[in-house]
């Protein structure tokens, strides 16, 4: 899996999750969103064009080393100081109260300990700071449901861990966010890995 998971599924990731129609949905999920800024599962830099100018700097966090490479153009064309900080977002070396904000996409899905990831958010975002998420997730009806729980084992396999099943409003809910406003829907593609749960969750003040 080492030359799939470090040569070609950065390549994969960075077409699939870097269409205009995807877009859309981080052009949303940024609104609002300035100061220091986190954010696990950096990738290729797909998020950078979508962020707003109030936005002054990112630390970067992600374990394919290959999406800074990928992520080139896009952080030439990029105002925003973009500091790449670490690889694992369970363990996030920066200090406490540290960022502004911090934005999830397509990340809480395949990172292993969600609420190890979400604990560590919560640590280095000032209180009253805001985490912007948008995730594929679990659908409302339950045969899909059923549906992306047999997939969940071939696709953790074939996407270093990613899973279709998880309910991400819940999982912020439970380590500790209050969320300020969440929306579902399905987006463009097969409806097991498109719908998508987008909103903010807002660190206790």
């Amino acid at each position: 899996m080492g030359f799939y998971r470090d040569q070609l599924l950065p390549r994969f990731i960075d077409k699939a999750c870097g269409t205009e129609s995807v877009g859309r949905w981080r052009t949303r999920c940024l609104e609002g969103i300035s100061g220091v800024v986190v954010e696990p599962g950096f990738g290729s830099g797909t998020n950078l064009p979508y962020y707003p100018p109030e936005v002054s700097k990112v630390y970067a966090i992600d374990p394919a080393v290959l999406g800074q490479q990928l992520a080139a153009e896009r952080l030439a064309a990029s105002p925003i100081d973009v500091e790449f900080v670490g690889l694992d977002g369970q363990r996030i070396p920066l200090d406490d109260n540290s960022c502004d904000a911090g934005v999830l996409t397509f990340t809480l899905c395949t990172i292993a300990d969600p609420m190890a990831a979400l604990s560590e958010l919560r640590r280095v975002i000032k209180p009253g700071g805001a985490l912007h998420f948008c995730e594929h997730g679990l659908a409302p009806d339950e045969r899909l449901q059923a549906w992306q729980f047999r997939i969940d084992p071939v696709q953790k396999r074939l996407f270093d861990g990613c899973h279709v099943s998880r309910n991400h409003p819940e999982l912020l809910t439970n380590a500790g966010f209050e969320i300020a406003w969440s929306d579902a829907d399905f987006a463009d593609g097969p409806k097991p890995w498109s719908y998508f749960h987008i909103g903010k969750a807002v660190q206790p003040a």
